[in-house]
């Protein structure tokens, strides 16, 4: 266990793989007052016309992965990236560092004992010391796959593309403080958030 570093906060990293249901967890974990920091979300905004990440993506890119609006077509964007690993390394430097700086930022004015933060890539960017305590939320391939099948229009091989561009879940789970297996019922990862959450309050 981290030695915590604010004892009126606990800051807590939120991670997994692609579909094992890190938002379902961090959505539980907000229902019961935690603040929850959704890192996708701010890359998403990040990404919008006027917004810093904008102009550097778009100049680096071209202005093909535009709608007609002018907004960025993050399909577009992703079938180009996940289709070449340099280009996805490329776009990771220019919108990390933003993502991050905004993490912290956000960290700084929660204002409840429990920040959490749903980071899909917090090992693979190095973002392990931010936290008190770091969980991983796993789930069985097939679950995966059919979560991710029912709610995105990925085929299965641009599944297994992004899948694989990330470490494998198997080595963030030796990373983990806490592992929640999210492969069953939402009762039973209910019960494993509420186990989580009362060793959090003792730590």
């Amino acid at each position: 266990m981290k030695k915590q570093k604010n004892p009126k906060k606990i800051v807590l990293g939120v991670t997994g793989s692609f579909g094992t249901g890190k938002s379902t967890v961090c959505q539980l974990l907000a229902a019961s007052g935690a603040k929850v920091i959704d890192a996708d979300l701010i890359s998403y905004k990040l990404l919008q016309p006027r917004q810093p990440g904008y102009r550097k993506v778009v100049n680096f890119f071209g202005e093909r992965i535009l709608k007609r609006n002018k907004a960025i077509d993050r399909q577009v964007l992703g079938a180009i990236v996940f289709d070449d690993p340099r280009l996805l390394k490329a776009l990771n430097k220019l919108i990390h560092p933003l993502v991050i700086a905004e993490i912290k930022k956000q960290i700084s004015r929660v204002k409840c004992k429990l920040a959490v933060v749903d980071a899909p890539l917090l090992f693979e960017t190095k973002l392990a010391d931010l936290f008190d305590q770091i969980v991983v939320v796993k789930a069985d391939r097939k679950k995966q796959f059919s979560r991710l099948l029912e709610r995105t229009t990925l085929s299965k091989a641009d599944i297994v593309k992004r899948l694989n561009t990330q470490m494998p879940l198997s080595a963030k789970i030796r990373k983990a403080d806490f592992v929640i297996d999210n492969s069953s019922t939402i009762e039973k990862t209910k019960k494993q958030v509420e186990y989580l959450r009362r060793n959090l309050w003792k730590s």
